[in-house]
């Protein structure tokens, strides 16, 4: 399954945004992947922090091959030292057992967190111990599919921002100009600035200063 999103989306941001529009027809549709099962999402995204994609599957098929389901029961079946087993580290199996154990007890609630806001969501996601705010941030894009997330603390955001509008810097400022400009669908300027980011159009160039050796 990938993100959802069509022409209401693209066409709004096109009629707000010059650039954006030569970005969005210059890419074409944009696919990514999404995990709606947000007890999974959860435990992917602690599993990823720190470590290549490819750390990260290899983890995640291990620990699928080993509880069969990833959920709070069998999550706290298998235990710290079973799921550390599977080469994550000690902290990171801590912080996938609490979760669990805050799932299983109902002090974190799975379902009522979809009827949220946005700063709500994130603001409980982010109490959970191993989630920070773009970890949440980036769990209310790629799991529940929220329509407006466009995050200051990512790096590829900012560097696709540079790319896209030849900043050299993009500061708290600039880039809440931008986020109030793609609202309510920062989530797909999300998606086309990644692109712009990992190479997508390769004419445009990061303009950030170089750092002097």
């Amino acid at each position: 399954m990938y993100f959802a999103y069509g022409e209401e989306e693209t066409d709004y941001l096109k009629k707000k945004d010059k650039r954006m529009a030569e970005v969005i027809d210059r890419i074409g549709h944009v696919e990514r992947k999404v995990d709606t099962d947000l007890f999974s999402a959860v435990v992917h995204h602690i599993i990823g922090q720190q470590i290549s994609t490819k750390a990260q599957e290899t983890i995640w098929q291990r620990m699928l091959s080993a509880l069969g389901e990833v959920n709070a029961e069998t999550v706290l079946a298998a235990g710290v030292s079973k799921l550390q087993s599977l080469g994550m580290t000690f902290r990171k199996a801590e912080y996938i057992t609490d979760f669990a154990e805050k799932v299983h007890t109902g002090v974190f609630d799975l379902e009522g967190i979809w009827q949220k806001s946005d700063e709500e969501a994130i603001r409980e996601l982010s109490s959970l111990k191993g989630i920070g705010v773009w970890t949440a941030e980036m769990i209310l894009l790629f799991c529940m599919q929220r329509q407006d997330v466009l995050s200051c603390d990512d790096l590829a955001i900012q560097r696709g921002l540079r790319m896209v509008y030849h900043h050299r810097k993009i500061d708290r400022g600039l880039f809440e100009k931008y986020r109030r400009r793609f609202s309510p669908y920062g989530s797909v300027a999300s998606l086309y600035l990644w692109a712009v980011s990992g190479g997508a159009i390769p004419e445009l160039h990061d303009y950030a200063p170089k750092e002097k050796k």
